[in-house]
């Protein structure tokens, strides 16, 4: 009687060969990755199918940048790297969009490239590159494969590096004559069980003396804040922070990829009175967040001169940047657990009618008061503010699971991060630490892979949009739940805003640097692929458009018609440019 292996050719037996792409497809599969996004090609075709077979989900992308960004997201969203695969030479190029991109926002990325055989390197061979070089600034880790048996170890090492310490980006290179070479079925085994234990990277232990200090700091702070970033939510830090904050009685402020950790509308949130907390507050608990450009820098004038900052960060050589008052380097849940701990001991808390709780509270109210009476006045042609309360309303009716929510653009992000309202953790995704844009629909992608149960809606604007359009198709083709929304202003920050000073030149006639065509039908790049496809200008078309698309929860564009004059050139960042 045949045996299964012999009947069933998926299963290996010991005399069949197995080629490099087989080994890596299983190698990934034995490292815990479950999916793959990227875009096949020569020499890396097999790797995506042969990975398949093993058990992990490839997701195929039109463009290595949306499935670069679509990776980086992953990993931040799962805790686990995000796998990128593409191609040699230019696919590899391209993907360094989203490799760089996990190495700025600090998330578990693995990328995978092809590359020319090792013995035509250096003659000009088809996509050859230097890639190992390439992508060295925007990696923990490169590796090369220089024989099929090395594989294994390489992809173990990858995706522990990639996680260990701060998170971010790993490579691994596979030239195409490894990926043909070919070893027996039994040594293929014994290598991926070798692989199987890498050695556990060390944690280091937190100094509780450096904690006392914290705390005490904290107790005796007249005007006390916490501030937690995306890093506290990568670490699931969300109970800890919560136990911390009712604990204390101290106001909060998130980043913007930090909301969620507590919700926006918790009444102890600072964010609606963000000025006069980062402003006034004599002691900060950074927790997962760095004093960079989204703080300012953590100097004056718009921190206090006298602030004394706790930062709690991953990174050692973070800690020593920045020089705080008090440093806590290690994973942010665990620092905070401590803190709670040492709080627990001594507890004390600030109390509503505490004067700095109350000068916050108080703010926070009256610019929240000025924000509604803004959002009440119905306007149309629309603002941003009006279908931003339309959207917001719509999000908050769905409950629990709260949808995730993308968002890029200049006026579009900076009006959504202050209408917006977010709930749960990890349900705000955007431009992040590089101000990144075109992120948009490969993160749309990545948060419906990795939360399957959960409605994704991305807020738009029209050139953000721009960037990955093309990747409709991909939400069509995997029946993603996704919604798009498109605030079409036709062009980059609005329509042509140039002064008739500024119309000269002998080009004058063309279009201004910042337009696109006037009126474009953004919906029906869905409709062309069977998804659905809708324009609004008002407020009940977009309320029945939004109604029906959350309900079906299937691919669909919504092409938003605002007014081009509606916001500013470069949203809140016009001192930049």
């Amino acid at each position: 009687m045949a045996s299964e292996a012999e009947t069933n050719p998926s299963i290996p037996t010991e005399s069949a060969l197995v080629d490099g792409s087989a080994l890596a497809g299983r190698a990934l599969a034995a490292a815990g990755a479950s999916h793959m996004f990227g875009v096949v090609g020569i020499p890396v075709t097999a790797v995506a199918t042969r990975a398949v077979a093993a058990g992990v989900r490839f997701i195929a992308f039109h463009n290595e940048q949306s499935a670069g960004y679509a990776a980086s997201a992953y990993g931040y969203l799962t805790g686990r790297p995000g796998v990128l695969l593409t191609v040699s030479g230019p696919g590899c190029v391209h993907g360094l969009a989203g490799l760089s991109n996990a190495w700025v926002n600090t998330w578990p990325m693995v990328m995978i490239s092809g590359s020319c055989d090792q013995a035509d390197f250096g003659k000009g061979d088809f996509q050859e590159l230097d890639q190992i070089a390439a992508v060295k600034p925007f990696v923990k880790l490169a590796l090369k494969a220089t024989s099929i048996s090395e594989i294994p170890r390489l992809v173990q090492t990858a995706f522990a590096t990639a996680c260990a310490g701060r998170p971010g980006g790993c490579y691994i290179d596979l030239p195409a004559d490894v990926l043909h070479q070919t070893i027996s079925e039994t040594e293929a085994s014994s290598l991926l069980s070798e692989a199987a234990n890498p050695i556990p990277p060390q944690v280091p232990d937190i100094d509780i003396t450096e904690v006392d200090k914290a705390v005490s700091l904290i107790r005796h702070a007249a005007r006390p804040l916490i501030v937690f970033g995306k890093g506290a939510a990568y670490a699931r830090a969300e109970g800890a922070v919560k136990k911390f904050v009712e604990t204390t009685g101290i106001p909060f402020l998130p980043t913007p990829m930090g909301k969620g950790l507590l919700p926006d509308t918790h009444e102890l949130a600072a964010t609606a009175a963000r000025s006069l907390a980062i402003g006034k507050c004599d002691v900060a608990l950074v927790v997962g967040a760095r004093l960079n450009w989204l703080l300012h820098f953590g100097e004056p004038p718009r921190w206090s001169q006298d602030v004394k900052f706790i930062l709690v960060d991953i990174s050692k050589e973070e800690i020593e940047l920045r020089k705080p008052h008090v440093g806590l380097v290690g994973d942010a849940k665990r620092v905070l657990d401590l803190i709670n701990r040492e709080i627990k001991d001594d507890p004390f808390c600030l109390g509503r009618t505490h004067p700095w709780v109350e000068a916050i509270s108080k703010k926070a109210k009256d610019n929240v008061v000025k924000m509604d009476a803004q959002l009440a006045k119905e306007v149309v042609p629309f603002n941003f503010l009006t279908p931003m309360k339309i959207i917001r309303d719509a999000i908050s009716a769905q409950g629990s699971p709260a949808p995730i929510l993308v968002s890029e653009g200049a006026n579009t992000m900076d009006v959504g991060r202050a209408v917006l309202v977010q709930s749960e953790p990890r349900t705000r995704l955007d431009a992040g630490t590089w101000g990144t844009m075109g992120v948009g629909l490969g993160y749309c992608i990545a948060a419906a892979i990795a939360e399957p149960n959960r409605l994704v809606v991305a807020v738009e604007g029209d050139s953000g949009f721009g960037f990955s359009a093309m990747e409709v198709e991909t939400l069509v083709r995997y029946q993603l739940p996704v919604v798009v929304i498109v605030f079409n202003n036709g062009g980059v920050y609005g329509g042509d805003r140039r002064t008739p000073e500024e119309i000269t030149g002998p080009h004058k006639d063309d279009p201004a640097p910042t337009s696109f065509v006037p009126g474009a039908a953004y919906h029906t790049l869905m409709e062309a692929f069977g998804g659905k496809g809708y324009r609004v200008s008002t407020p009940d078309e977009l309320k029945s458009a939004l109604s029906e698309l959350f309900s079906a929860r299937k691919p669909a564009v919504i092409n938003l018609v605002i007014d081009p004059y509606a916001g500013a050139e470069s949203g809140r960042l016009q001192h930049k440019n």
